[in-house]
C-alpha cells in the first residue's frame, strides 16, 4: 500500500479530492475491558448479518465502518492492532470482503487513542485521513462522503462528523458557529447545553503533525483524550468545520449497555 496520495490532499478551496487518494485510518489497540472477558477481538463482534453469494453469514462490528469507508469511495485503510489483536488480521485479510485494501500495523500497547494513531504517522504524515472507531455503528451511510464534500470546499484542516448525544460525560461536545466553523469543543462534560458530539473525522497532515506534537509533549501518567487534541488544535486556531447530521444516530457497542441494545435491536444498518 502505498504511504500517502499521489496528490496533495491541501489543494484550494472548491477543489475536488478523489475519494481513492483518501486513507482511513482505524485505532484498534484496545482490550475492551468494558465488557469483560470475550471469546474474540470486540471488532469481530457479530453483529447482524451480511448476504453472500453462498446466503446471510454474521456481519462483525468493524465491517460497518469498512462499508462506510467504501460508501464514500475510500478504499484503503489502516488498521493500528493491538499485537494480541491477531485475529483481526487473520478474519479480514488483506480487505477483499470489505472490497478494500487493508493494512496493519501491530504495538504491543499504547496509552491513549492519540498515541495509537500516532504510531501510523509514516504512512499518514502526507495523507488526507479519514478516521473511524471500530466499535461504533452510526448513520448515515453517506457521512464520510459529507465530510469529504466539506473539506474540499473549505480547505479545513479538520472536519468532524457530528451526531445527536444523549450523554455528554463519555464524548466530547461540539459548538460550530452558524457557517459549519468549529468555534468550540468540551472534552467530556459534567453537563453541557449542547447537542451534538463528533463521532468521526476527516483531516489533512496539519493535524496529523498536531497531534504528533501532543503525543511527544504529553505527560508519561495520565491518557491523552483524542478531544483534547482536538479542541487545542481549535484553541490554536487551526480550521476546523463540523458537519451536523441531526437525523443520524449512533452505538458504541465498546460499552455493555449499547452492545445489549444492538444485540436486542438489530444492527438497523
Amino acid at each position: 500500500m502505498p504511504a500517502g496520495p499521489s496528490r496533495s490532499p491541501r489543494s484550494g478551496h472548491g477543489s475536488p479530492v478523489n475519494p481513492t487518494d483518501v486513507l482511513g485510518l482505524i485505532p484498534a489497540a484496545g482490550r475492551a475491558e468494558r465488557l469483560g472477558r470475550l471469546p474474540c477481538s470486540k471488532e469481530l463482534l457479530p453483529i447482524g448479518f451480511r448476504e453472500t453469494p453462498q446466503g446471510p453469514v454474521p456481519k462483525v462490528a468493524c465491517h460497518y465502518l469498512l462499508e462506510r469507508f467504501r460508501a464514500a469511495g475510500i478504499r484503503r485503510a489502516f488498521l493500528v492492532l493491538h499485537e494480541s489483536k491477531w485475529d483481526v488480521a487473520r478474519y479480514f485479510g488483506t480487505g477483499e470482503m470489505a472490497d478494500m485494501s487493508l493494512a496493519y500495523i501491530s504495538i504491543p500497547g499504547s496509552r491513549s487513542v492519540p498515541e495509537t494513531l500516532d504510531y501510523a504517522f509514516p504512512f499518514t504524515q502526507d495523507a488526507l485521513v479519514a478516521l473511524g472507531f471500530p466499535d461504533c455503528l452510526f448513520e448515515p451511510a453517506d457521512a464520510y462522503a459529507r465530510l469529504l464534500e466539506r473539506q474540499a470546499a473549505t480547505g479545513a484542516d479538520l472536519v468532524l462528523g457530528l451526531f445527536p448525544a444523549e450523554r455528554c460525560r463519555t464524548t466530547d461536545m461540539v459548538d460550530c458557529g452558524p457557517d459549519g466553523r468549529v468555534r468550540r469543543i468540551e472534552v467530556r462534560p459534567e453537563t453541557t447545553s449542547l447537542r451534538y458530539n463528533w463521532l468521526i473525522a476527516v483531516w489533512t497532515p496539519a493535524f496529523t503533525l498536531h497531534l504528533r506534537e501532543m503525543v511527544r509533549s504529553s505527560p508519561l501518567e495520565g491518557e491523552l483524550q483524542i478531544g483534547a487534541v482536538v479542541r487545542s488544535a481549535v484553541e490554536a486556531g487551526m480550521h476546523a468545520e463540523g458537519v451536523e447530521f441531526p437525523a443520524g444516530w449512533f452505538r458504541d457497542i465498546g460499552t455493555p449497555g449499547d452492545l445489549a441494545a444492538t444485540m436486542r435491536d438489530g444492527a438497523q444498518t
